[in-house]
């Protein structure tokens, strides 16, 4: 019986937040000594209008009126160089479910400033999104319609490190170093990122042999990284770096953990990331296995004119349909309303 009510009342909340057709707005929390700006995505009466942000136009209500959706917060983690602007879509199929977005700025692995992505910014992201929710709670415009009890977060890419965490993933700048020293050829741009590429040639051996000094140096660290925070109750990772992570803490995670993959990635190669999660945690959910899509396919709208080794990362493989997203991101906002409106606990919610 508990069970049944349970799955009455996530089918209700999926039915309600079907009808919610606001508008969405576009407002943003100034930044502090400690934590970047926190740009917000939420419902909204007032009309949208074109509004330009780097190299998109978005349909948006800037600072829009606030109305009430379905009371629960969604936090986005943007990847290494990530902006708000990438996951727009994203954002608005969750308003249009009802839900609020935030999105922290990432310390360091922004796309104003990516000097510290890697290990050292998968530390800090945790506690960014954390004080997010707090900050968010302290909006005299918002808080008054969330509740922040039950709070969900999704991830990409570097992002997707940050909601594993989140979802009690335990990982180490060690564990990075040991699967980087294991298979560095193999899945060489999870170590080096954009800084580099093997070609072929005799400098290969430099590229490797320098790669790995600098990583044996700067991540001999095996202090393992948790953050709990009790308020999170859904997880979704988009193509996600876990080659760090003790599989073990994510084999049964305390709250729904859902998975996005790209079969095509080859910045994160999914045998050493996404597929490892996906074999090691049997409760997981895959909400979409992408054959065809590479890394960037979860840039939603993906930046236009990407050339040279951001280009090879983040394009579009050929025969890849990328009108296929909208449906992956219903998917994604469909896993939150399921977990996130529903009744019990987080860990209630886990349990089959």
């Amino acid at each position: 019986m508990k069970r049944f009510l349970r799955a009455l009342a996530g089918t209700l909340a999926l039915l309600t937040c079907g009808l919610s057709h606001a508008g969405v707005g576009l407002g943003e929390i100034a930044a502090t000594a400690e934590d970047g700006p926190v740009t917000l995505y939420y419902p909204s009466d007032d009309a949208e209008q074109a509004v330009r942000r780097g190299v998109f136009t978005l349909s948006l209500a800037p600072q829009g009126r606030p109305v009430r959706g379905n009371g629960r917060l969604v936090v986005i983690s943007h990847g290494s160089g990530g902006a708000p602007w990438v996951h727009a879509d994203l954002a608005r199929s969750l308003v249009q479910a009802g839900f609020v977005v935030a999105m922290p700025e990432h310390r360091n692995d922004n796309y104003k400033d990516g000097s510290n992505p890697g290990p050292d910014s998968w530390t800090l992201r945790p506690g960014e999104v954390s004080r997010a929710i707090d900050s968010v709670g302290r909006d005299p415009r918002l808080a008054p319609l969330l509740q922040l009890d039950r709070v969900g977060v999704y991830g990409m890419s570097a992002g997707g490190h940050t909601a594993l965490s989140m979802a009690g993933g335990r990982w180490s700048p060690a564990g990075f170093k040991r699967h980087c020293e294991a298979h560095l050829e193999e899945d060489f741009q999870s170590c080096v990122g954009l800084i580099t590429r093997l070609t072929g040639g005799w400098a290969d051996g430099i590229r490797k042999w320098a790669a790995l000094t600098v990583i044996r140096y700067r991540f001999d660290d095996d202090a393992p990284r948790v953050q709990v925070d009790p308020r999170v109750a859904a997880v979704v990772a988009g193509v996600p770096f876990s080659a760090d992570f003790d599989m073990a803490s994510l084999a049964s995670p305390p709250v729904p953990l859902g998975l996005v993959s790209a079969q095509q990635d080859r910045w994160l190669i999914p045998r050493f990331h996404s597929d490892r999660v996906l074999q090691a945690c049997a409760p997981c959910e895959r909400i979409a296995q992408l054959p065809t899509a590479g890394h960037g396919a979860l840039l939603s709208p993906l930046p236009p004119g990407l050339t040279g080794l951001l280009g090879d990362m983040l394009n579009d493989p050929p025969g890849f349909d990328r009108g296929q997203m909208a449906e992956v991101d219903g998917k994604i906002t469909t896993f939150f309303a399921r977990h996130l409106l529903g009744a019990g606990t987080p860990r209630e919610a886990a349990q089959p």
